[in-house]
This record gives structure tokens, sequence and C-alpha cells, in this order.
């Protein structure tokens, strides 16, 4: 929470054209909880992942985007999503890893906790647990520790070396 997933998927829909899509909106629209808060979809979240359901909600992520458009994916956060769009997707799957402080993270979503404790029970939520080990497969890592101007721009420059057309 408050790495910056949403501000880099959405900057590269605006400014690329990506397509947007996100884990906690195919879980919301599949489990119908128009009303869930972040923490309800937490729960939800968890639920489906020790229900052993993580494969059917990547499934019904990958069956949503337009595979002739690059796409931006917010909230990989487990090891079967890595692999889930990774073997959909192949070699044009590229996974970036943000990174910031425990405390710079709470600054950014603040306005969501009374206190600095309700974010951190809520970061140690179980389906926040495994994020970390995403790192190794990533093949970029941003700090967003500084501004969305420079969290833009190392996306900007990573984009640009890479030439990544068709990257999802």
């Amino acid at each position: 929470m408050g790495s910056g997933k949403t501000s880099a998927a959405r900057y590269l829909s605006t400014k690329y054209g990506f397509q947007y899509t996100r884990y906690s909106q195919v879980l919301q629209d599949w489990l119908s909880a128009s009303d869930a808060d972040r923490g309800r979809l937490q729960i939800l979240g968890w639920d489906v992942m020790a229900g052993g359901l993580q494969a059917e909600l990547n499934s019904r992520l990958i069956a949503e985007i337009d595979r002739s458009r690059s796409a931006a994916i917010d909230g990989v956060r487990h090891q079967v999503d890595f692999d889930s769009l990774s073997s959909s997707f192949g070699t044009s799957f590229c996974m970036i890893f943000l990174e910031a402080s425990q405390e710079g993270r709470f600054d950014r979503v603040r306005d969501r906790f009374s206190a600095f404790s309700d974010f951190q029970a809520a970061d140690s939520h179980p389906v926040e647990s495994h994020i970390d080990g995403l790192r190794p497969f990533a093949r970029l890592t941003i700090s967003t520790e500084h501004s969305l101007e420079s969290l833009y721009n190392q996306l900007d420059a990573w984009l640009a070396a890479c030439g990544a057309e068709g990257q999802t």
C-alpha cells in the first residue's frame, strides 16, 4: 500500500496508452463486493488466496486483457500472480517492483488511516506478506521515496531503453 503502483499504472495508461487493470477491481467484480473498502478487499483477497482460488482470480484478470495492447496491471502480490502472468504472456510480461519505506508509504495513504498503527496493521495483513518475495523476479526495481515526477522519469527512461512495445 502506498508504494506508487496505481500512480505508475495510471501514468503508463495516460502517457503511453497502456490498458489499465487492477487485481482489486477484478476481485470486487467477481465477488460482487460493490461496497467493499480496502480492508474488506484485503479480507476477500486473502480468502481467495487461502481458499486456493488465486489461479481463478488470475484467469479472470488475464481474460480481461486485450492482448493487442500493452497493459499496466496494478496489484501483483503473490508468486502465483507472477507465474500466471509469465505463463500467459511469456517474455512480453515484465514486472516492475516499486519500493518505499513503510513511513513513506504511510505518508501517501495517511487519509485512509487514523493512525500509523492502523496502517501497520493493514500492511501486515497476510495478503500483503508475499510482496517482497517478488522482487527477484522484477526486470526493474524503482524506489518511490522521491516525487511522482521521479517515478515517471524512471518509467520513461526504462521504456525508452527497452522499447517496451508489446510489454504487459
